[in-house]
């Protein structure tokens, strides 16, 4: 197996031990005040990766007020999202903060990038990301091919059906479906390694790679690293 190489990107979640049946019917409702917010925070997103694009070309750095902000704005938006849409998995309202709540059921960070790369800001977040974009587009939705007699495939994505389909088994079992929650985290984690990615926030091309699970996994050592060698036995004297 090859090992798994720590992410700059870690997003995680758990599951409430007891997720009320019905509540995911009114949530999309319930979290409007935060969708009024995230429209005004996501513009200013926009507006600092543009002002982080130059500063990266020129400094070869993503000032670091301005990094923060963008990751409190990926971060409210990821707490919004499970709470609300993808996965559903708590029912403990999201907080209005841009700052990491330790103990929310969702969290989100990526890790400050000491220097980035100068010629990458002119080409990841467009063509090296194109890959990418089509596989996230059919993860989130809203991409597709064909035309209007509805040849190809067009509209929702994975994500939004399988959320549907854990919480219907929901209210029907009074049970989350684990299985489809572990593989809806992973595709969210693809799409939030891309999404900072594409923000100019790492270098770090991501993987195609489905990491399941609500917990980030432990990194194992580099393949090309080498053997460590046990500690040295004491020696004893003749």
């Amino acid at each position: 197996m090859v090992p798994v190489t720590a992410s700059p990107v870690r997003i995680e979640a758990s599951v409430d031990p007891r997720l009320s049946r019905w509540l995911w019917l009114v949530k999309w409702l319930l979290a409007i005040p935060h969708y009024i917010v995230l429209f005004f925070l996501w513009i200013g997103f926009v507006l600092v990766t543009v002002i982080a694009f130059f500063a990266i070309l020129f400094t070869a750095r993503y000032p670091r007020p301005l990094f923060d902000f963008s990751v409190g704005v990926l971060r409210w938006n990821w707490r919004v999202s499970y709470y609300a849409h993808t996965a559903l998995g708590t029912d403990r309202y999201p907080p209005f903060t841009l700052a990491d709540v330790p103990d929310y059921p969702a969290r989100f960070d990526v890790a400050y990038p000491a220097r980035l790369s100068r010629g990458l800001v002119l080409v990841k977040w467009w063509l090296l990301a194109i890959p990418q974009y089509i596989v996230v587009a059919m993860f989130a939705g809203g991409w597709g091919w064909g035309g209007d007699d509805g040849d190809g495939w067009r509209g929702g994505g994975l994500m939004p059906f399988l959320s549907l389909v854990a919480v219907v088994i929901l209210l029907f079992t009074a049970r989350y479906p684990m299985h489809l929650f572990d593989f809806l985290l992973g595709l969210a984690r693809w799409v939030a390694r891309v999404t900072a990615y594409a923000a100019l926030m790492t270098d770090e091309y991501p993987p195609f790679r489905l990491d399941m699970g609500g917990q980030e996994a432990t990194p194992g050592p580099r393949p090309d690293s080498p053997p460590t060698a046990p500690p040295a036995s004491p020696m004893t004297k003749g």
